[in-house]
């Protein structure tokens, strides 16, 4: 029970990945507070999270809204007094197209979901973590945030983004003993990699089995990357393991690249 009596609230933690990161941190002892936009999922993993033992809050919200995510922060602190860890997860794929086909409005509408609402989130926990000596923040960047991304260019550029973010805010408030990483993982076996594979598939006129083969073909590992894996790298940095730790990009990711 690593972090046993830690409070940690994630963004976007009601489905897919978020919801691994919950069930992780879960059981590794931690309370929880989730906000995201669809209330049932936020229902049903608020539910199995209480069925293991712990505090739970969650609350229906927009991270590209301030007013929304400062209203979420600050009824967690009211309910469970205090917030040790936030995971800056929420994230939208973005459209699947080359730049000079993406609609302005689905690019503002992805950096603001993927990189402002990390911005938000961290500017409403950071005063309270300083005040109490001690902090960690996680953004969920992706191997997307370290190369080049062709008919992805707004998710890219949001996930690059993220990284600029994390070594900003890990230079800013070290000395508060706040630390600040960005877990870039590959590609997550689940819903929403099935659903980016069949847009790429849709858009490039290949079929989605040589798409899934060419995601896959980037990792030594050759595989997709379970989801609890990167959720153990979380509860690793959340935890005393990881307060040495600030400023950097860890990949969960099978060797992407290396393939």
């Amino acid at each position: 029970m690593q972090l046993a009596g830690r409070v940690a609230i994630i963004t976007g933690g009601g489905h897919g990945l978020g919801r691994d990161l919950a069930i992780g941190l879960a059981d590794a002892g931690a309370d929880l507070s989730l906000c995201g936009t669809n209330a049932a999922a936020l229902q049903s993993t608020a539910s199995e999270l209480r069925a293991r033992g712990r505090r739970v809050v969650s609350q229906v919200a927009d991270v590209s809204d301030e007013a929304q995510v400062e209203r979420w922060v600050a009824n967690t602190l009211e309910e469970l007094g205090k917030i040790d860890v936030l995971i800056n997860n929420a994230g939208i794929t973005g459209p699947t197209a080359s730049v000079d086909k993406v609609a302005r409005a689905d690019w503002d509408h992805t950096l603001a979901v993927n990189l402002t609402g990390a911005f938000l989130c961290a500017k409403a926990v950071l005063p309270h973590m300083a005040a109490r000596g001690s902090g960690k923040i996680i953004n969920i960047s992706s191997v997307a945030g370290h190369i080049g991304y062709a008919l992805r260019a707004p998710y890219a550029v949001s996930k690059w983004g993220m990284l600029g973010l994390t070594r900003t805010l890990a230079a800013e408030w070290g000395k508060k003993n706040i630390q600040v990483n960005a877990i870039s993982p590959g590609s997550v076996a689940g819903e929403r990699l099935e659903r980016v594979i069949k847009e790429r598939a849709a858009k490039s006129g290949m079929p989605e089995s040589d798409v899934r083969r060419e995601y896959t073909s980037m990792a030594a590992l050759d595989r997709f990357i379970p989801a609890e894996h990167v959720a153990a790298m979380a509860v690793f940095l959340a935890s005393e393991l990881g307060d040495s730790i600030t400023g950097e990009f860890l990949q969960v990711a099978g060797g992407f690249q290396l393939g």
